[in-house]
């Protein structure tokens, strides 16, 4: 159970911030947890909210790699919540089950192509060493350019930090969503 209630109800909110509410109803078709527990706080939810709106819907990366991303941020950070939606969404993006469990047991990359090795140590680099060894560096650049790199980055990030917010707030998936290995 979260550590915070849910603010579902519009009117809840004061006036000036109502409009939050709002664009989280227009860009995730409801609101709903993590955003209405988050907007206990509704400015940082709404940043939160924006931020993630441009990684989702509007970034200019493959689908399978943000996937591939977010999946590895949410297993290095052990956030159930976002491992639950998007391992879901997985199969969706191109992602089979056995990219999942490579990614959900932390196994090593060999015999992987490079297509779905690269984003995955990227994530584990910057999210494990806390750097990006100049080679792996070199090879994101030269697939996603300039451009792509930072938003890989971006990305990683932002689901580092939504997984602290998840993680702290005790946010969890619904009992029958899938489970972290």
């Amino acid at each position: 159970m979260p550590r915070l209630p849910e603010v579902t109800d519009r009117n809840a909110l004061p006036e000036d911030k109502r409009e939050i509410h709002d664009y989280l109803a227009k860009t995730r078709g409801a609101v709903r947890p993590p955003f209405s527990i988050i907007l206990n706080n509704p400015e940082l939810c709404y940043r939160v909210a924006h931020v993630g709106s441009f990684i989702r819907f509007e970034g200019s990366l493959p689908a399978k790699v943000r996937e591939l991303a977010v999946l590895t941020a949410a297993r290095e950070f052990d956030v159930s919540f976002e491992w639950a939606a998007h391992a879901r969404m997985a199969g969706e993006n191109g992602i089979g089950q056995d990219l999942i469990d490579v990614i959900g047991h932390k196994r090593p990359l060999r015999g992987l192509s490079t297509d779905d090795a690269l984003p995955i140590e990227f994530a584990r680099q910057v999210l494990r060493e806390h750097r990006i060894a100049d080679d792996l560096f070199a090879e994101a650049h030269k697939r996603y350019g300039n451009a792509g790199v930072v938003e890989l980055l971006g990305t990683v990030g932002y689901y580092a930090m939504l997984g602290c917010l998840l993680n702290g707030l005790e946010i969890e998936p619904p009992p029958d969503a899938i489970k972290l290995p």
